[in-house]
Parts: C-alpha cells; sequence; structure tokens
C-alpha cells in the first residue's frame, strides 16, 4: 500500500465536512484557473484542465463557479495570477513529505509552510531531497460497496491501468500520468461507481509508523492541507490498522 493512498484512506474515513465545502471550492477553482492559464479554456485540449473540471463537479460545484475561473484562467476576467510552488521536507519518524502549493505570495505561503512544519516536528528540506521517492500515477478508487472484483480488474487493465490494489475499504485503480483519463472513462462508461479520480503522487518507499509518532504525522498532514495555498501533500508513511481508532 501506498503512503499516499493510505492517507487518502484517511482522508475518507474521516469523511467530507460540509463546513470544509468552501475551502475545497477555493482549492478547487484555483487549479482551474492555473490549468487554464497554462493549457487553454477548452478541456477537450487540455488534459489537466479537464480533470480539474470533473473534479469540480464531482464536488457538486455550481457550473457558474467553473466558467469564472476558466475565463479568469484565460484573462477574460480579472483575477489572480497563481504560482506553482512545491516544497519538499520531513516529518516526525522521518517521513518524507511533497508539498504542492498554488500561491499569489510565495514568501507567505513558504512561511506558512514552515511554521506548521516546526510546530509539529517537521522542517523543510533541500529542493530534490525528497522528490527522487516518488513518481505520479493516477489513482482512481472504486469502493467494495456494489463492486464486481473480477469485473473491475479485467475492465481496468483492458483500458490500459497499471494495477490495481486492495485497499481495504476499496480498490485504488493505478494508472500511467497519460493513460488516467483513457481509463477513468473506460471505468465510467461501463458504470463502474468511483468515489475519487485524482493525480497523485506516490511513494516508491514507505517508512512504517505506530503509536504516538504515526498520530503526529497524520495531523501534521491535516494542518498542512488546511492551509488555503496547499492544494496535495503527499508522503510516505504506513501504520497499522486501527491506530488511530484509539484516540
Amino acid at each position: 500500500m501506498s503512503g499516499h493512498s493510505k492517507w487518502s484512506q484517511i482522508k475518507r474515513k474521516k469523511g467530507e465536512k460540509d463546513a470544509a465545502k468552501g475551502k475545497l471550492f477555493t482549492k478547487l477553482i484555483r487549479e482551474i484557473t492555473v490549468s487554464a492559464r497554462e493549457g487553454g479554456g477548452d478541456p477537450a485540449g487540455n488534459t489537466r484542465l479537464r480533470l480539474a473540471i470533473q473534479t469540480a463537479k464531482e464536488a457538486n460545484m455550481p457550473a457558474d463557479n467553473i466558467t469564472r475561473a476558466i475565463k479568469k484562467g484565460t484573462g477574460e476576467l480579472e483575477g489572480v495570477h497563481y504560482e506553482e510552488v512545491s516544497y519538499e521536507g520531513y516529518g516526525p519518524g522521518g517521513v518524507a513529505l511533497m508539498i504542492d502549493t498554488l500561491t499569489d505570495n510565495k514568501n507567505r505561503t513558504t512561511a506558512e509552510v514552515r511554521r506548521v512544519l516546526t510546530r509539529h516536528s517537521g522542517n523543510l528540506g533541500e529542493a530534490g531531497c525528497v522528490a527522487w521517492n516518488f513518481v505520479t500515477k493516477g489513482v482512481i478508487f472504486v469502493p467494495k460497496s456494489g463492486c464486481d472484483e473480477e469485473k473491475l480488474l479485467n475492465l481496468a487493465l483492458e483500458a490500459g491501468a497499471e494495477d490495481v490494489r486492495d485497499e481495504g475499504d476499496g480498490f485504488d485503480v493505478l494508472t500511467a500520468f497519460g493513460d488516467f483519463e483513457i481509463v477513468r472513462q473506460a471505468l465510467a462508461g461501463a458504470s463502474v461507481k468511483y468515489e475519487s479520480a485524482e493525480i497523485q503522487k506516490l511513494p516508491k518507499t514507505l517508512v512504517k509508523l505506530e503509536g504516538e509518532e504515526a498520530k503526529k504525522v497524520v495531523k501534521l498532514m491535516e494542518m498542512l492541507e488546511d492551509l488555503d495555498d496547499v492544494q496535495r501533500v503527499s508522503a510516505n508513511f504506513d501504520i497499522p490498522p486501527g491506530i488511530l481508532d484509539e484516540e
């Protein structure tokens, strides 16, 4: 099991709260805006934008919000200029962290990321210190409820997926970055109900954590993702089943 998949699994169990929807929409709008700015406003020819729009729709974002975000990216409407900045560092137990942000003020974002890391027994590292341990993949999570495992396996692999992993409460369909949309469309076309479909940075090696150290890392991940400028946090940890239920 990948460390980032473990983090995704933890977030699913915690559940999406309505109170956090505004923060989620803010992050999605930034991604749509930057995607349109970098690759144009036509999702048919812009894979990143197409994925951002799909994710926004699955989060029930109003169509008007999506349209405005695209127009801000293409310059049709005035908007804030966001810069993509990635940070690398370490958490408790030597866990490697990749922190991807979209910011209009790099100095502010750097200070906020450093503050959270320092307060939760982590630290910023030099560029390249942990990036070698992560690979970009498409990850589609399919809940086990109502899922035919054999059908899913055959369909996903025929569509070009690299692997289908049992994650306990569901299956992670893993794809190469370039095959992600093809596989997602194949599953959707076959009426396979997936809970999430996103591009993730998955770790090549894992750090196994237990006890308080595991809880500290999860708390650090939560605090980092709660920052407005942070889009995604990837880590290479694994923890024993049920350890967080002890709280």
